[in-house]
């Protein structure tokens, strides 16, 4: 069966999917902030404790991705229970970054198990970085987080050029860029 809309219910059906589509964007701004802060945090106290204080357990501010991950375990439980509908785009996106976090987690199983693995970690997780918010900019029509993917690549390259302890500030940029900035940016509307 054919149903024939009037142009004025036609124009509230595009005007719902241009709603809907913003309701998207405003959304995903949670996890790109809650996770851009959380791991921008860590990764500039980690440099201040390894490289200012000489902090030798430098790596315990990472410790803070538990209460994020529950924050943002929370936050998808509570909206997946007020949405109506489900639509390609968060399909998409959850699928997207559950993939990313199954693959940091695996990256430092990995990483965790080598005789110096850390020492090697920031190129890989800057890539992924790169990799998310890239896919997740096209997704979403994005520009800022496509342009941000593209500069994690970068980074994550000039990052082996480095030394271990400078990388911790190449990957605080890559999520500042990645991350917090194509967050503040997504628009709430």
């Amino acid at each position: 069966m054919e149903d024939n809309f009037s142009p004025q219910q036609s124009i509230q059906l595009i005007q719902a999917m241009i709603t809907r589509a913003k309701d998207n964007l405003s959304e995903n701004r949670f996890y790109f902030l809650l996770w851009g802060w959380a791991t921008f945090i860590a990764v500039v106290c980690q440099f201040f404790l390894k490289v200012v204080l000489v902090y030798e357990n430098h790596p315990i501010v990472w410790w803070i991705i538990i209460p994020t991950a529950i924050v943002s375990i929370i936050h998808s439980k509570r909206r997946s229970r007020k949405e109506t509908v489900k639509t390609y785009v968060s399909d998409s996106m959850a699928s997207l970054w559950m993939g990313v976090g199954i693959s940091f987690f695996i990256l430092s199983v990995i990483i965790s198990n080598l005789k110096d693995g850390w020492t090697f970690a920031y190129p890989f997780f800057i890539l992924l970085y790169g990799l998310g918010t890239f896919v997740s900019g096209r997704i979403l029509k994005f520009r800022p987080l496509i342009i941000g993917g593209i500069v994690n690549w970068v980074l994550a390259v000039a990052c082996v050029l480095v030394h271990y302890d400078y990388q911790l500030l190449i990957a605080a940029a890559a999520i500042f860029i990645s991350y917090i900035v194509p967050g503040h940016l997504l628009s709430k509307n």
